[in-house]
């Protein structure tokens, strides 16, 4: 039987360390910047460019550093709202590339596979490459793919009801239902950048509608090819002729792109309820008009830089640095050649410090907008964006785009080689007149997804007027945010309940030992971990993390008066803090230990579609939170703030799959999420009174 015990606070402690040792390995030392280099030249060659008699136009770039090339096809119609049938786009252009009408898509992959080359489509056209001595295929089985692409019904169907689960996976995600909103609000629903997919409108949408998409938009008309690498020009003319000179040209489609819905009147929170979010996911966004080939492009690149283009920006600096509300705060200042693009500076924050990460994003923006800029820290924008921009250089990719950039946003010649030196020619003058133009403080949507029983009250202290939404971003009224409790309830009561429900309070305390293996997925990560916990009464734990051809990744160990952490080889002894910590612990099961006085019922919330009783447990004044299913009586989730390396981190725990060992009903399944990083635990064996001995802790 695959079952779990009762993941407690000692257990979700390590796993935090844990993950806070995933994202050890990545911190660099940013005390001191690098040593400036050499401004670098940049020479970007200009292509020689063909346009075959259907319309496709072709742009070849020769470089012959390396064996290999690469091909770009780009088709370039005009955005287009679908409507009733949204997602018709996303259904047939993850058909395309997968086998021709003369090759079948399992023999299509495997030729690909065999050549070493990779090849990818979508209903925006596509991406090749090979080394050079397989160019010819590649080109050939590319052309192809575009032009007799193998569309079957049974293929649709599978691709159709993927794009279901995915909607279905994404339903309860507030980064998910962020991005739908804050698109949909800022655009429109009716804008090609702000209609949104649906269960209804891919159901609405026929195999015959997949292909006649296809037909109607897949085409020469607008498409565009960029060849980069180890050819010649004379031979790959030859072979593009030869390839796609029967892809026929189609009934221009001449279609205006609308124009985004208007920034609002004044700056107003528009708050979407999600009730069982364990953080809130800020958006604050304005729209904008800017084009690659305005005079303020270049500004505004490093003026949003410094806002929030990384980790010397001043909203990462101040959120996560400074305040510790986040993992990260960004920003980005978009640009559209058919001028409907935004300024959208995110982050996701606690719950507890959402109406004050809120204030300090704002205080931010108008910082940038009426302080002068640091001319050291302008010059270090500069030098870091330079950096980047030099080594993008280095992808076929980024030269493929930047040909296309030329032609489709009407561009000079000497854009690219030019590009650094009006990078280095932004001044500080330049920095806060674009961050008037562009960051709209009077008129900005803050769009907040998160919980509204523990974020609104703080919110509406904020003095900004709050507007709601639904997960779909109609307007609606203030919704009900916690449901009243029952007359007379307790939280000792809420508690009680919980440990008849889980088997009652002389069976957990027949619960002498606990052991348990349990396989682990790390979002993210390439490997499969494996994790062994043993426990035994009254705190003595043993944890250790391991992964199938690297060992040991971590492990900790008490008994109940010492103990250690070995992290990536190292063995340290537990601090005196965090010994002290582990010996006032008691039992297996926290809720048999918990006093009158540290309890408190808050209130009714939703997890998941069910509802559960919020209790807030303070335990040496720092307050921690349980939630009990309402009806079964089960614990659901819990959630623990704690200072861990100089940062605050709140882990989130989950808990479901409720099983009966010995008498005892425990929990299956496990996520555990700190911040970004996300670990689920399925177990795989657990034993209760037996595997445990007291030589495991030492």
């Amino acid at each position: 039987m695959k079952t779990a015990f009762n993941m407690n606070t000692k257990i979700v402690a390590f796993f935090a360390l844990f993950i806070m040792a995933i994202g050890a390995n990545a911190q660099v030392d940013r005390s001191q910047p690098p040593v400036a280099g050499p401004e670098p030249e940049i020479s970007i060659d200009k292509p020689e460019e063909f346009t075959l008699k259907n319309g496709l136009k072709v742009l070849v770039v020769e470089n012959h550093k390396l064996p290999r090339v690469s091909y770009s096809l780009r088709i370039d119609n005009n955005p287009i709202s679908t409507g009733k049938k949204a997602g018709v786009e996303s259904l047939i252009g993850s058909m395309l590339g997968n086998g021709t009408t003369s090759i079948s898509k399992d023999t299509f992959n495997e030729e690909i596979d065999f050549l070493g080359a990779s090849l990818n489509f979508g209903i925006s056209g596509g991406f090749a490459s090979s080394l050079t001595k397989y160019s010819d295929r590649i080109l050939e089985l590319m052309a192809d793919a575009a032009i007799n692409p193998l569309l079957t019904e049974e293929e649709f169907d599978k691709e159709k009801t993927k794009l279901l689960e995915g909607l279905k996976a994404d339903a309860k995600s507030a980064d998910a239902i962020a991005g739908r909103v804050g698109s949909a609000l800022s655009y429109g629903t009716k804008h090609p950048y702000g209609e949104f997919v649906t269960e209804e409108t891919i159901n609405n949408v026929s195999f015959g509608d997949a292909v006649a998409f296809y037909e109607k938009h897949f085409n020469p008309n607008n498409a565009y090819l960029v060849v980069i690498g180890d050819v010649d020009f004379k031979d790959v003319k030859k072979q593009i002729k030869k390839y796609f000179k029967d892809w026929s040209k189609s009934i221009d489609v001449n279609n205006t792109v609308p124009k985004p819905s208007a920034n609002v009147q004044y700056t107003q929170i528009n708050f979407v309820d999600v009730p069982d979010a364990t953080q809130s996911n800020l958006s604050i966004t304005n729209n904008v008009e800017l084009k690659m080939n305005d005079e303020d492009y270049h500004a505004a690149l490093i003026t949003n830089n410094i806002l929030g283009g990384g980790g010397e920006g001043y909203l990462f600096k101040n959120l996560r640095e400074e305040h510790g509300y986040t993992y990260g705060a960004y920003s980005r200042l978009g640009t559209d050649r058919y001028g409907a693009s935004r300024f959208n500076a995110t982050a996701k924050v606690r719950n507890a410090v959402t109406d004050s990460a809120v204030v300090e994003a704002l205080k931010e923006i108008n910082r940038i907008k009426t302080e002068p800029v640091d001319p050291q820290l302008l010059k270090d924008a500069k030098a870091k964006y330079v950096g980047n921009f030099v080594m993008a250089l280095e992808r076929p990719q980024t030269i493929a785009n930047y040909a296309l950039n030329i032609k489709l946003n009407d561009l000079p010649e000497d854009f690219y080689t030019t590009y650094l030196q009006k990078i280095n020619d932004v001044s500080v003058e330049d920095i806060q007149r674009v961050a008037n133009k562009y960051f709209k403080s009077d008129n900005l949507r803050i769009i907040v997804v998160g919980n509204g029983a523990d974020v609104i009250d703080n919110l509406e202290k904020t003095g900004i007027p709050i507007m709601y939404f639904d997960e779909y971003a109609n307007k609606t009224e203030k919704p009900v945010f916690s449901k009243p409790l029952p007359a007379g309830l307790t939280a000792e009561a809420v508690i009680s309940n919980y440990v008849t429900a889980i088997g009652g309070e002389e069976n957990l305390n027949k619960v002498k030992s606990i052991f348990m293996n349990a396989d682990v997925t790390i979002q993210g990560a390439p490997f499969k971990p494996k994790a062994t916990v043993k426990q035994m009464v009254p705190n003595k734990s043993f944890m250790e993390i391991t992964a199938e051809g690297m060992g040991s990744l971590m492990k900790q160990s008490f008994n109940g008066e010492s103990g250690y952490i070995v992290q990536q080889g190292q063995k340290i002894d537990m601090d005196d803090k965090t010994l002290a910590d582990k010996k006032a612990e008691k039992g297996l099961f926290p809720e048999l230990f918990f006093e009158a006085s540290a309890l408190g019922l808050e209130s009714i919330v939703t997890i998941d579609g069910a509802d559960a009783y919020k209790v807030k447990v303070t335990k040496n004044e720092v307050a921690s939170y349980r939630y009990y299913e309402t009806t079964t009586g089960y614990l659901l989730r819990t959630e623990e703030t704690a200072e861990m390396g100089g940062q605050t981190m709140t882990t989130i725990t989950d808990y479901s799959n409720y099983k009966e060992v010995s008498g005892v009903m425990l929990p299956s399944t496990m996520k555990v999420a700190t911040g970004p990083q996300v670990l689920a635990f399925e177990t795989t064996e657990v034993k209760i009174n037996e595997g445990v001995t007291d030589a495991d802790f030492n």
